[in-house]
Order: structure tokens, then sequence, then C-alpha cells
């Protein structure tokens, strides 16, 4: 793991040691780090007290490179700070991104809640389709029946009249 230490120098005997200020979590996203002991090393030794270096521990917790971190800050200050990318401006940003966020969340909830309205009109229309399919069938069944009292009653008219003369 990558950390942004700054070298301590202790006592008459030169002793050194690394302060652990940031450990990075991800390619663009550090952490500081809680108050800690100095961690002793001898490697440090060969950097001047108070210099900033990035550190690399091995997985058994022992420093497995130290270089100066002079390069690696100005590179962060050309990256970011050069082109007005400040803390404040990140919270904008991420202010920003939350309102869009939650703007699209509720324009997706509109868009669920008419497609939900849709659907139950699209039913009801399916269901007046119905109703009226059957009604039509109903009025074809007493358009025949009446056609055929009609024509019953025109035999009978045609019957009596035959009778009649």
């Amino acid at each position: 793991m990558l950390y942004l230490a700054q070298i301590q120098k202790k006592g008459y005997l030169g002793k050194a040691g690394l302060r652990l200020l940031a450990s990075q979590k991800s390619e663009h996203v550090w952490t500081l780090e809680p108050e800690q002991d100095i961690i002793l090393s001898t490697d440090a030794a060969a950097y001047s007290e108070d210099l900033l270096v990035l550190v690399e521990f091995s997985s058994s917790h022992q420093v497995a490179s130290i270089r100066e971190a002079t390069d690696w800050v100005l590179e962060l200050v050309q990256k970011y700070l050069s082109y007005g990318i400040t803390p404040a401006f990140l919270q904008q940003e991420t202010e920003r991104a939350e309102q869009w966020r939650q703007s699209l969340t509720l324009q997706s909830q509109e868009l669920e809640r008419r497609t939900l309205e849709l659907e139950a009109r699209r039913e009801q229309i399916q269901d007046l389709e119905e109703d009226l399919k059957r009604q039509k069938k109903e009025l074809e069944l007493l358009t025949d029946q009446a056609k055929l009292q009609s024509q019953e009653l025109d035999q009978r008219m045609q019957d009596n009249e035959s009778r009649q003369t």
C-alpha cells in the first residue's frame, strides 16, 4: 500500500522514522491517516528531516520503497490545481452530480407513474372494446330476432289476407 509520509528524525543519534500522513485507497482516492507514532526505518535516514516521501510497504509491513514526493506533488498541482480544481470546486461538482442524480431519479419515478397510468388506460380501453364487441353481438342477435319476427308477422299477414280473400 502506498503512503504519503514525512521524514522525522529523533534525538542526537539521528534515528529516522516516518510519520504517515495519508494512504492511497484507489488510483485517485486518498485518506488522511490518524495521528500515529513514528515508524522507525533505516531507509528513512537517507532523507532530510520534514521531507515528504511516498512510501510503499510490503505485505509484511516492511518498507518496500521510499521516494521523494516532490515530483508527485508537482504533478498533482499541474493536473488539478492549475486548472482551478480546488476542494471547493470538487464539493460543488459533487453536489451538482447529486442534484442531477436526484433529478434523474424523480424523472424516472414520474416516467414509471405515467407508464402505469398508460397501462391502466390501455386495459380500460381493452375492456371497453370487449364490451362493445359483446354489445354488438347482442345487437346483431336482437336484429336477427327482430328480422325473424318481422318475417313471421309478414307471413301471418299474408296468410290472413289469403284467408280473407
